[in-house]
């Protein structure tokens, strides 16, 4: 699916592997929409662009600002292309010190972001693309966002790890759902990436971590999340499947 010309979409994208993901769309020549927190950056980030992408404040489980922001998308023309990257992450364990079960609210709070927000962002764009005339034989293309922890979750990650895991089963039945409609779906699995939240560790931790990676031993580059976003969009064949974006780490327990 050719880019040029084109409206996008990128939730989570002041930041990390959502504004290499804009900035990738906005080099193909689609006009990109990011959709962040207004307590982001997000107004600033889509400044940058040189009038090829605005801002939208929305929280991804609130349907009216989801809705908002697809208006806005859909100002600058068809939309054809999401990448929803808009996430959380909370750490816990499923008992206490003591052997008591910790507060559902800790696992629940990361289910509704990263799940139902996925859903959410997924059944509204969908609903847009679908009065789309095909355009190389799509009408759109939605890239969500898992991660290696939907297989390998570290002890603490059972919320983020199952909310991945629930993403990841969502792909091929959205695919095949979708696939009258001439919509595809696809999602990114990453595994280690250099993104702000890792940017906060000390050199010698991030060091450590980009050392467990096979190869290449470092962190991901949000750069190669984007690059790969991109390639989803233009290449039709890919749809319904999750790709690890990981140098072939496979996490361990701890």
């Amino acid at each position: 699916m050719n880019l040029e010309g084109t409206s996008a979409l990128v939730t989570g994208g002041a930041s990390g592997l959502g504004l290499a993901s804009a900035r990738a769309l906005a080099k193909r020549g689609a006009h990109v929409t990011i959709l962040d927190l207004a307590t982001s950056a997000g107004a600033e980030i889509a400044r940058s662009f040189d009038g090829s992408a605005d801002f939208a404040a929305a929280d991804v489980t609130d349907e009216a600002s989801v809705a908002a922001a697809l208006d806005l998308a859909q100002s600058h023309g068809p939309l054809r292309a999401v990448v929803h990257c808009a996430g959380r992450s909370h750490t816990t364990r499923i008992l206490d010190k003591q052997g008591l079960p910790n507060p559902l609210e800790n696992y629940a709070g990361v289910i509704h972001t990263n799940l139902i927000g996925s859903y959410n962002v997924l059944r509204l764009s969908a609903a847009r693309m679908v009065h789309n005339d095909p355009l190389d034989g799509d009408r759109g293309a939605i890239v969500m966002t898992a991660s290696v922890a939907a297989w390998e979750g570290q002890v603490g990650q059972i919320p983020y790890a199952s909310s991945k895991a629930g993403v990841v089963g969502m792909t091929i039945v959205a695919a095949r759902d979708l696939a009258s409609y001439q919509i595809r779906v696809a999602t990114i699995a990453p595994g280690i990436f250099d993104t702000p939240l890792l940017a906060r560790l000390p050199e010698p931790v991030r060091e450590k971590l980009g050392q467990s990676v096979p190869h290449p031993s470092r962190l991901g580059d949000p750069a190669e999340f984007g690059a790969l976003a991109v390639h989803i969009m233009e290449n039709p064949m890919i749809n319904g499947e999750t790709i690890r974006l990981d140098g072939a780490i496979r996490m361990a327990a701890r």
